[in-house]
């Protein structure tokens, strides 16, 4: 079996469900806390690649760090990866990775049809 990664949030309600829903559905991911322990460049390029998304797609909007910082400006996709390395708080969440596949669990059901078109 495929191993499955929660890149999780605990105090995120919708990561802590898509957590519940993994568990339901029989699967016991290996959890990152990406806040504790961050993505270098390489890694969340290499995350993004799996997303099939760009990187100003993983970008959290409503956090105040975007709205300080990035709000209104135009970056490219290195920018905007260098961003969120620099403030992991930034990246979406929660997101499940399977093999070469990921899936940002927004709704968190998204994360079960990851794991249902792997089976």
């Amino acid at each position: 079996m495929t191993p499955v990664q929660l890149i999780h949030n605990p105090r995120c309600r919708k990561s802590r469900e898509a957590l519940e829903l993994l568990q339901g559905a029989g699967f016991q991911p290996e959890v990152r806390l990406y806040l504790e322990d961050p993505f270098n460049a390489r890694e969340l390029t290499t995350l993004i690649s799996k997303l099939g998304i760009s990187p100003a797609e993983l970008v959290r909007r409503e956090e105040e760090v975007y709205k300080q910082l990035y709000k209104g400006k135009e970056l490219s996709d290195r920018e905007w990866i260098d961003a969120m390395v620099a403030h992991p708080k930034l990246i979406q969440r929660p997101i499940v990775m399977v093999g070469d596949r990921a899936v940002v669990g927004r709704p968190p059901e998204l994360v079960l049809t990851l794991l249902k078109a792997g089976a």
